[in-house]
């Protein structure tokens, strides 16, 4: 029998209804992912099932009893609370009682703790601060994003809910906590609907897709990557079907203006057909269009981009990273993975010589334009308009062509209305796609981006990452986003602990299969420093078990270094010439430039093909 189910569920906040005459069954013990455009009602969907809304129309029938737990999206500002009493508060009545009696250890108040059952919520809360791995006592303001998002969880849990509900769940988390929380929700005997733009969350987690689109919410069992496979085979079922219909329909429009003697035979019933042609084509919602991002590159830096020689940085006595080296070259594509607090900004800073390394040398290249997205989004103000935010002109230029600043932002899907409203209103996916609005106005050739997938919907994720693959620059990419990293970059620093931070080839996976056994706490200090395993690193068969993405890159290198390798005797042979002197010097200049150009990516793809084949 199903927990929950909503019967022709509609709510509106504006024009479109955000559910329009939707239905959805929760069953027992299943593990649901809810998945839609950004402002599509996921988290409108979620406030339904809480109860903290009621729809318009429509009916929520569940089980006399069912407890939901949710954990919202915003992880909060300023609660100057203990973490006890915030996991407490999570069942409202009994915590309410429970918490005044932790901030004044009354005894006077045993009593009542007694009367409503207290004491088993304190039992609960402290159960959960163990497995979560989190203080009672601490302050929560105190506490890092991810930890406090840990407390948030347990908060959504201490009433032992039938339905839990997860907004975001991964956001501000590290690699680490993130697959902590996947194994913890594998093993609780609960019902899961959980919204997350994390793909590799999601796949792992969840035994059925529900998506929201346009209004209407339709289900696909199993994974994701399975929900991908029929999703695309229903939206050409649906173009088929919306073609048939049109031409239908333009058939019959043509019949009701046709003359005279037409209108003598004209079936009625034929007429009230084609009203109730139109009535469903006006009620049609389109798709939304997919973002049309465009990256505004700068011309070509030097071959060197960054290169570090035994850089080592701190804070009160503490390295945060100890004797690290690496070259980044033009077009390198670079990862950076850890625990949140490890360095990995600092790192960053180093890299673009906004910090000076304490010790070692740092060595940054010619002709660098730098664009970097911070994950606070700091350079976005709420007091300015979306427009405001981006330029203050109307008239913008992206690789060198003149566009309105409407008819840019539309392409990041801004409607003109939505453009002209203050960025405070946005949601977090908006305000993400605002950032990247702003960072692609300016050219760069080395692009940093810190965290770029938060909020994200999967359409507008799918093609940042397209469009990062294709990118000729080069990117340094901090993330926690498994696939997203598995998919763009070709290589990865890692922060391990105590300071090491170390290169490998490949994204996420190829970390995975490359890095040794874990090292617990209480061995790090006696364990002897790893080899640093660079890119060109000959590190024996963990290197050949490529994923399919370098499988393909190695297997196109051959023809491509045939291509290089033609293109450098062609231009040799011809600057061979004697009369190629007698060319102006700016000509021969530019041949010069280009030979370079060609022996440097042909030594790159040398290098390359040899790091992949190990």
């Amino acid at each position: 029998m199903a927990l929950l189910s909503l019967k022709d569920i509609s709510i509106s906040f504006g024009a479109d209804p955000l559910l329009d005459g939707a239905n959805l069954t929760i069953e027992p013990n299943e593990r649901i992912g809810l998945i839609g455009r950004n402002g599509a009602g996921k988290s409108t969907l979620l406030k339904l099932i809480d109860g903290e809304l009621q729809p318009d129309t429509g009916e929520l029938r569940g089980q006399q009893g069912v407890i939901t737990g949710r954990l919202i999206q915003e992880v909060p500002n300023s609660l100057d609370l203990k973490v006890q009493d915030v996991v407490a508060l999570g069942d409202e009545q009994r915590g309410a009682i429970l918490s005044n009696f932790y901030q004044t250890e009354n005894d006077a108040l045993h009593p009542e703790l007694n009367e409503a059952d207290a004491w088993q919520l304190d039992r609960q809360v402290k159960t959960l601060c163990s497995k979560f791995e989190i203080d009672p006592s601490s302050d929560f303001d105190a506490l890092s994003g991810g930890m406090k998002r840990r407390v948030l969880i347990a908060r959504a849990l201490v009433k032992e809910p039938d339905i839990l509900l997860l907004d975001e769940p991964t956001n501000h988390l590290d690699i680490d906590t993130i697959i902590w929380l996947e194994n913890l929700l594998l093993g609780l005997p609960i019902t899961l609907v959980t919204v997350s733009h994390d793909r590799s969350f999601i796949d792992k987690l969840c035994t059925r897709i529900v998506e929201i689109d346009r209004g209407q919410i339709t289900s696909w069992p199993g994974s994701y990557r399975k929900y991908l496979s029929g999703k695309e085979k229903a939206l050409e079922e649906e173009e088929r079907h919306n073609a048939k219909f049109d031409k239908k329909l333009a058939q019959e429009e043509v019949w009701i203006r046709q003359g005279i003697q037409a209108r003598r035979t004209r079936n009625e019933g034929r007429v009230r057909a084609l009203k109730k042609m139109r009535e469903e084509r006006r009620r049609r919602r389109e798709q939304q269009g997919r973002a049309q991002i465009k990256l505004n590159e700068a011309g070509k830096s030097g071959r060197i981009v960054i290169e570090l020689k035994g850089v080592a940085h701190g804070f009160d006595g503490n390295n945060v990273i100890d004797d690290f080296s690496c070259r980044i070259q033009r077009g390198d594509k670079v990862g950076i993975i850890g625990p949140n607090g490890c360095g990995k900004s600092t790192l960053v800073k180093i890299l673009t010589g906004e910090l000076q390394a304490q010790t070692g040398s740092v060595r940054l290249g010619t002709n660098l334009e730098i664009a970097y997205l911070d994950q606070h989004r700091s350079a976005i103000r709420d007091d300015l308009s979306v427009q405001d935010n981006v330029s203050g002109e109307t008239q913008i230029t992206i690789n060198g062509q003149s566009k309105h600043i409407m008819g840019y932002l539309q392409d990041f899907l801004f409607s003109p209305a939505r453009a002209r409203a203050p960025a405070a209103k946005l949601s977090g996916g908006e305000r993400n796609r605002l950032m990247l609005a702003k960072l692609f106005t300016q050219p760069f050739n080395l692009l940093v981006l810190d965290e770029p997938t938060n909020d994200l919907d999967y359409e507008t994720l799918e093609l940042l990452e397209q469009i990062l693959i294709d990118y000729q620059g080069t990117l340094l990419l901090v993330s926690h986003d498994r696939t997203f990293l598995n998919n763009v970059v070709g290589s990865t620093i890692a922060f391990e602990g105590a300071g090491k931070v170390y290169e490998y080839i490949g994204g996420y996976d190829d970390w995975l299969r490359q890095r040794d056994k874990p090292i617990v706490a209480s061995e790090k200090d006696n364990k002897a420093e790893k080899p640093q395993i660079k890119a060109s690193s000959q590190s024996g068969t963990a290197v050949k078990k490529l994923s399919y993405k370098f499988q393909r890159e190695l297997d196109m290198l051959p023809s491509k270094i045939e291509n290089l390798e033609s293109a450098l005797d062609e231009l040799q042979a011809e600057m061979a010439e004697p009369s190629f002197y007698q060319q102006d010097a700016e000509a021969i200049a530019v041949a010069g430039t280009k030979l370079k150009d060609i022996q440097a990516e042909l030594e790159t793809a040398y290098r390359r093909w040899e790091e992949l084949e190990g």
